[in-house]
């Protein structure tokens, strides 16, 4: 639920506005004067909008978005006033007022203000953001991430951005991996530098030599000039190696060469070349897994994780869930000459208590499906009929599994058929499950390890279930399975 800020020393019309906010579905927090309003804002930044009173006695509303001005807040703000001016008007819109009106307000006109504020703001914001995103200066102000589960995020990304150590970024595909690499680009001594991405995993395995490192005229068929890699288009800056763990290991032996000695050597080339390129490279597998089974280099695995940075899923985030829709709604909405203003309630149910198996980049791609659907001012759910039709999916496969069958009449004990001989033997007794192959006590980590693999198997991947069996919260549940290699293929599985 979005929260709005209303502020105004008069109880009654604080009571009064607060009261319409909330029934239009957003949740109102109050304040009784400037000061306290700009401690509220501080604490807050992801409040969705603020409506504020001009007349009061510590701070005025003049004074309140002065203050703002200064300090980088952005909240929308919509005036109230009980004698509005045109001169008075005027001032307010130049310090960056969303819109005003006059009191007592008609509850439509306040809603409607409310939606087109935040929504301008979206708009904005996300303008600011592709901006600071082509420009080089990208930073966490432009990134929604505002849920606990992003704060460690931040924090390891703006110690990253203070040197030039490599950087490992990990989570599933989907979850903006990306963008906490332009903010690590962004906020540190190269903002402003050239950032380039490569996607290891969509170059043809004969090419990616040369896409990285570049290859001279004639040094194979079709090399009709010199052609400048990747590593030489990122001299001075960032270059990001997204699915890392795809590039072929001959071209991983070149890679480590590259990041050691600071030199790359083009396809045809006779001698090396010097680079000043900082690396941030981004998987959605455990490199550490394929490290150990061969598939990676070690030495290069060691080489890339020198800062690990782990960014999770948005079933885990879900509290950034409603800025996002709104910033998807502002973009989208903008690019098909739509007029939407937000979604119902019952789809902020709906998403809420979807899983998101293909995370923010999945959300982008179904209100932007919903937006194409949809020809009402509000998104319902019928305009996201792929996330309606996997939950009722997901409800139908419960009552089909939890489903008691009954016969319909009794069956006399000749006729019944008689149950066939098991297949596999009886498992051991429990105690055994403590014990190695060789008798020895297993480590607490592998019973662990067992006893989730078990409770998944028995709950058939339901993941909530599997969490309340174990007695650990879902969230827990998932950082476990990270820990232990056991994420891919089961989260998806389960949502």
């Amino acid at each position: 639920m979005t929260r709005v800020l209303v502020v105004d020393d008069d109880p009654v019309q604080l009571r009064l506005t607060s009261e319409v906010a909330n029934r239009a579905g957003f949740k109102p927090i109050t304040a009784t004067g400037g000061e306290q309003a700009l401690t509220i804002l501080r604490e807050d930044p992801q409040l969705g909008a603020m409506i504020l009173d001009l007349v009061m006695p510590d701070l005025d509303g003049m004074g309140v978005m002065e203050a703002m001005r200064k300090e980088g807040i952005t909240t929308p703000v919509i005036i109230q006033t009980a004698n509005a001016s045109l001169e008075t008007v005027i001032s307010a819109m130049r310090q960056g007022a969303a819109d005003y009106f006059v009191k007592p307000v008609a509850p439509e006109r306040l809603v409607i203000s409310l939606r087109n504020a935040m929504k301008l703001d979206a708009l904005e914001a996300a303008i600011r953001a592709e901006h600071a995103r082509k420009s080089g200066t990208f930073t966490k102000r432009d990134m929604i991430a505002a849920a606990p589960a992003m704060a460690r995020v931040i924090t390891l990304s703006a110690k990253a951005a203070k040197s030039n150590i490599p950087v490992l970024i990990e989570g599933e595909s989907g979850t903006g991996k990306e963008l906490i690499a332009r903010i690590i680009q962004g906020t540190g001594d190269r903002a402003g530098k050239p950032f380039v991405t490569v996607n290891c995993g969509a170059i043809p395995p004969n090419l990616v030599e040369s896409v990285l490192f570049g290859h001279k005229k004639g040094a194979f068929t079709g090399a009709h000039a010199d052609q400048l890699g990747k590593f030489a288009e990122a001299h001075g800056g960032t270059l990001f190696l997204d699915e890392v763990g795809e590039l072929p290991l001959e071209t991983q032996v070149k890679l480590l060469r590259a990041l050691q000695e600071g030199e790359i050597e083009p396809v045809g080339a006779s001698k090396p070349e010097k680079v000043n390129v900082r690396l941030i490279s981004a998987t959605n597998r455990r490199l550490l897994n394929l490290a150990k089974s061969g598939e990676f280099r070690e030495d290069l695995f060691y080489r890339l994780n020198v800062f690990p940075i782990y960014v999770p899923p948005l079933r885990e985030r879900l509290e950034d869930l409603p800025a996002l829709i709104n910033h998807f709604i502002a973009r989208f909405s903008a690019e098909a000459g739509k007029r939407v203003l937000g979604v119902s309630p019952a789809v902020t149910e709906l998403l809420g208590k979807y899983d998101w198996p293909g995370n923010v980049r999945q959300l982008e791609n179904a209100v932007y499906r919903a937006i194409v659907l949809s020809d009402s001012a509000f998104l319902e759910t019928q305009d996201f009929p792929q996330v309606l039709a996997q939950a009722a999916g997901r409800e139908e496969a419960l009552r089909s599994v939890e489903k008691v069958v009954e016969l319909s009449e009794p069956v006399h004990i000749d006729a019944a058929t008689p149950a066939r001989p098991p297949l596999a033997p009886e498992p051991p007794p429990a105690r055994d499950r403590f014990l190695s192959d060789g008798g020895e006590l297993q480590q607490l980590a592998d019973i662990e390890r067992e006893a989730i693999a078990f409770a998944i198997e028995h709950h058939g991947g339901r993941m909530s279930r599997v969490a309340r069996a174990l007695g650990i919260g879902r969230s827990t549940l998932y950082r476990k399975l990270h820990e232990y290699g056991m994420a891919e293929g089961l989260i998806n599985d389960a949502a």
